[in-house]
């Protein structure tokens, strides 16, 4: 201890001589240079100074920035390096701690932090606060670089107990996490190996002495490590594996064995396969995603466990911030490997990288309890999600859904009461609070319109805990939420009933129901007949027949109303658009008129100037009043004055040419009608390079796009060359949503044909041929079939948030699936429909039987063999089916439901509403199957005495008769 005292203090010594020889030369260099830049030091200094006050106030300002959303990434990036260029490493420890509390830290960041701990404590005591760093860093990114930091670090301390045997277990860490970087891996291997050198050098016995037994052992089991390091390396597929298997070579004094050089060639052809997609990743531009998914893709069908967690560690390295890929990490980690410490981390740090992303807490919960977790663990968890700060109102429904799914599955509903049951009533509380309080607050929307929550307390209660009282209070708050309105949501409540009530409550329910749908009342009558039907007695089918008839009475009442308004509004329209082009035809006309004038008036102009500048001799004699000119066709003066008049608004005397205006007039006149016809011309030769057959329509574009023809020839760029873009705009410059686009050829024509549906701006972009309707009024775009698809089945009751990959998970047990397309509105948003198209029929057939009826997220699904209704309006029926039919149909008027289907048929020959006689061709048919006609107004029955056996259709003089009968 005394000797190690009088070290330390030799060495202070030595330092307190450096720093005093060293301020001495500092203070000969001031002196030398006093008189020299005493101007420039002064300029220096206030330069320095006033840099250090901005930056002290960016600073200032990135705190105070993030004392409000701490979660803000960029912000924590730039203090730390103000900080760091400052040298405040106090306060730059402090901000990479608040940093790495939220965020796992990229391998730049991680590298700077270590060496500057490691320059602060360089003493023995404090080595162990930079290990505990190290080993911070190595959980949040495999990165080679920070473990080959860690193992050199950890050479360092080797000189105490243990040390050689930390190191050791250090570098095979490193191994296990790294070791299979194709291309850093090697750097790893190589520095494991050196320090095995080293230490086997340390191990030699002096030059001229023999080394014992004992030094002989220790020597040849170091021997055998290092043989044994090369061996493992060189089974693992590694870039330039050459060079190592030559220095083996070279190193060994033993022949290499067979096994040794059998592991080396498989590994150098696994090399050699991967080879091409490191060299895609070596040229290809960050994030270099599809790059490294084809990577995965392939590591996945190899199979090696190992091998596809190295490469989704460094996608998730460069592109950290891609939820999709940490989706797709976890996934496989969930369903594969399974590996509890792995798995949870994984969770962890995605959730960290990416704290906006819903799905990845909600994966995380359920790793959580798939791996057994403890349940303050668990509502940690729930409550860091929480203040994750999504982005969407829906988002907080989906997370607070899978915590209730949690804690339910936690209770023994066996028992009447217990802990967790309360525990699971008061979440659902609080989860409707906060869904009233807090979402409502922040998004203007509760995220919850259906009150899916609520639901799905209700049914817990009625299901499990035997409690319809309080089932039928939660839905009673879900109707008086706006809910009352929806059929379907009346048909949840009496499947409620139903299953767990009375056929009293179920009989109310259905009462009120069709009192309050407004959007399928039909269907709701239809259920309240059915029901009656099989519980009800005489006087409830009574009185349920009184009351569905009186509500479809009134509802086709209001629908006559509606669709009276809006073909009022469409006749209005119809005028409007009948003004508009009629103005604008009579504008053209006017400016056609104008512009024939102009030119006739140009060429006496002309003829004018030749007579001023011709010879005396070749003018023809001058005209006096009244007399003729045989050269005009006998035309007078006054046609002329007309068309005089028609140019300039007025008209001459008669007899007598107008001067007009003078020859600069003549001469601007002239310019204006060459003006407008270069315009004319440039206007038409645009026309002439349009040209539909190699062109698309796009529609359904967001109004607020910018830009939109450099944004649409960006989405048809990998189409084919695009020759022009032709948006379209409103009178007011504003962007209507649909535009063309014009190609080179029309190759690219199919190509762009394929991004129909895209979404762009989350809403679907709609692509269709371009057709001139004057030309083609027939022409509708529908790429989908409208009769009946035995092959493919149709999906109702879809929750909105259902994704194909979902849907592809719940129908892929049943065959093999060709397409999926979930059914969306203009903006994008889902209807809760769906197509699934598989091979054949027979699977199809099979989804029909094993999913009609299935629950998903609470919602009951129906399925079918696809079978959609015709697009053509006129196959619409005439009236609704009779309540006794199994389903009401739509009602329509005597035109059908459309807006614009005007009656263009007589009121003479409407039929009468009572008449159940129908019209083929024009051949009135009675209910007895004999045919009526009428000729000269008096019907004759056809098949009678004096007439044919054959129907006789109506003549035009038949149908002019019964026009003009009184």
């Amino acid at each position: 201890m005394a000797a190690k005292g009088n070290e330390e203090e030799t060495q202070l010594q030595e330092m307190e001589e450096e720093a005093a020889a060293t301020g001495v030369e500092r203070e000969m260099e001031s002196d030398e240079e006093e008189g020299m830049g005493v101007e420039d030091s002064d300029e220096e200094e206030d330069d320095s100074s006033d840099d250090e006050k901005e930056n002290e106030a960016e600073i200032q300002r990135l705190e105070e920035q993030l004392s409000i959303n701490a979660f803000d990434y960029n912000c924590h990036v730039d203090l730390i390096k103000l900080l760091r260029q400052e040298g405040e490493l106090l306060r730059l420890r402090r901000a990479r701690q608040k940093m790495s509390e939220l965020f796992p830290l990229t391998e730049e960041i991680w590298l700077d932090w270590l060496k500057d701990e490691i320059r602060m404590t360089e003493e023995e005591p404090n080595r162990e606060k930079v290990n505990e760093l190290f080993e911070k860093a190595v959980k949040d990114y495999i990165c080679p670089e920070i473990w080959l930091e860690y193992a050199q670090y950890s050479i360092g301390g080797m000189g105490v107990p243990g040390g050689i045997e930390r190191v050791r277990a250090i570098f095979e860490r490193a191994l296990t996490a790294v070791g299979l970087h194709m291309t850093k891996g090697t750097a790893v291997w190589e520095a494991y190996r050196e320090f095995e050198n080293a230490i086997m050098s340390t191990m030699q016995p002096p030059p001229g002495s023999i080394a014992t037994r004992e030094q002989q052992g220790l020597l040849n089991a170091q021997l055998e490590r290092i043989h044994t390091l090369f061996r493992r390396q060189l089974a693992v597929p590694l870039m330039d594996m050459e060079a190592t298997f030559a220095e083996y070579e070279e190193w060994s004094d033993k022949e290499i064995p067979e096994t040794v050089s059998t592991q080396y060639k498989k590994a150098l052809q696994h090399m050699e396969k991967s080879k091409p997609f490191e060299e895609a990743l070596l040229v290809a531009e960050p994030p270099k995603l599809a790059e490294y998914q084809a990577y995965i893709d392939y590591e996945q069908q190899e199979g090696d466990p190992a091998r596809i967690q190295i490469i989704f560690e460094r996608a998730l390295a460069e592109n950290c911030l891609v939820p999709d890929m940490w989706a797709k990490y976890t996934k496989y980690l969930d369903r594969q490997l399974k590996i509890r410490d792995l798995v949870l981390s994984s969770h962890d740090r995605a959730v960290r990288n990416c704290p906006w992303t819903m799905g990845l807490w909600k994966n995380y919960l359920l790793a959580l309890e798939r791996h057994g977790a403890e349940h303050q663990t668990v509502s940690e968890i729930f409550e860091k999600a929480l203040n994750a700060g999504f982005i969407q109102a829906t988002d907080y429904v989906d997370i607070w859904q899978a915590y209730l799914d949690y804690l339910r599955r936690r209770v023994d509903f066996s028992k009447e009461s217990s802990r967790e049951l309360e525990e699971l009533r008061v979440a659902f509380t609080r989860a409707l609070d906060y869904m009233k309080q807090d979402v409502e607050e922040r998004f203007s929307e509760s995220g919850d319109p259906s009150c899916t929550i609520m639901q799905v307390w209700a049914r817990v209660e009625a299901s499990h805990c035997k409690n319809m009282q309080k089932a039928r209070e939660l839905w009673d708050s879900i109707m008086m939420k706006g809910n009352a309105k929806y059929a379907n949501m009346w048909l949840e409540y009496y499947n409620l009933e139903r299953s767990y009530g009375d056929s009293l409550h179920c009989r109310k329910a259905l009462h009120r129901a069709v009192q309050c749908t407004a959007d399928y009342p039909e269907h709701v009558c239809e259920v309240l007949l059915t029901f009656e039907r099989v519980e009800g007695s005489l006087a409830d089918w009574d009185t349920a027949v009184q009351k569905t008839e009186t509500r479809l009475m009134r509802v086709n009442e209001q629908r006559a109303k509606v669709a009276e308004k809006e073909a009022l509004l469409a006749r209005q329209e119809e005028e409007k658009a009948e003004q508009r082009r009629r103005a604008k035809a009579d504008k053209k006309a006017q400016k056609k008129s104008q512009k024939k004038a102009g030119e006739k008036r140009k060429a006496e102009e002309d003829e004018d100037e030749e007579d001023e500048w011709g010879d005396d001799s070749e003018q023809p004699p001058k005209r006096h009043r009244g007399e003729g000119d045989p050269g005009f066709g006998g035309l007078g003066s006054e046609e002329l004055m007309e068309t005089e008049s028609g140019l300039f608004g007025r008209k001459g005397p008669p007899g007598r040419k107008a001067d007009g205006a003078g020859p600069k007039k003549g001469r601007l006149a002239a310019a204006a009608v060459a003006a407008g016809a270069r315009k004319a011309a440039d206007t038409t030769a645009a026309a002439d390079r349009r040209n539909d057959g190699t062109s698309v329509f796009v529609s359904n574009l967001a109004f607020s796009m910018e830009d939109p023809e450099a944004r649409l020839r960006e989405l048809f760029r990998a189409c084919g060359p695009v020759q022009q873009v032709r948006p379209v705009y409103s009178g007011k410059g504003a962007f209507r949503g649909y535009g063309y686009v014009q190609f080179q050829d029309l190759a690219a024509v199919d190509e762009a044909l394929k991004l129909d549906r895209q979404e762009v701006d989350s809403r679907p972009m709609f692509v269709s041929p371009c057709v001139d309707k004057n030309k083609n009024p027939d022409f509708k775009v529908f790429k989908y079939s409208t009769s009946l698809e035995k092959h493919k089945i149709f999906i109702s009751g879809l929750p909105y948030s259902c994704t194909k990959e979902q849907l592809e998970e719940l129908c892929k047990e049943h065959g093999t699936i060709k397409d999926i397309r979930l059914v969306t509105n203009r903006s994008g948003k889902p209807k809760g429909l769906a197509y699934v198209e598989f091979q054949d029929e027979a699977q199809a057939s099979l989804a029909v039987l094993k999913m009609d009826g299935t629950v998903l997220q609470e919602h009951t699904l129906t399925v079918a063999i696809s079978n959609p209704p015709r697009r053509n309006l006129a196959d619409r029926p005439d009236s609704a089916r009779a309540l006794g039919s199994t389903l009401p149909g739509q009602l329509y008027g005597a035109r059908g439901k459309g807006r614009t289907q005007l009656s263009l048929l007589p009121r003479s020959l409407h039929r009468q509403a009572g008449m159940d006689s129908k019209a083929e061709n024009g051949t009135l048919q009675n209910q007895s199957g004999g045919s009526v006609g009428s000729v000269g107004g008096a019907p004759v029955a056809a098949g009678g005495s004096g007439l044919d056996a054959q129907s006789k259709p109506l003549s035009n003089a038949d149908f002019a008769r019964l026009l003009l009968k009184k």
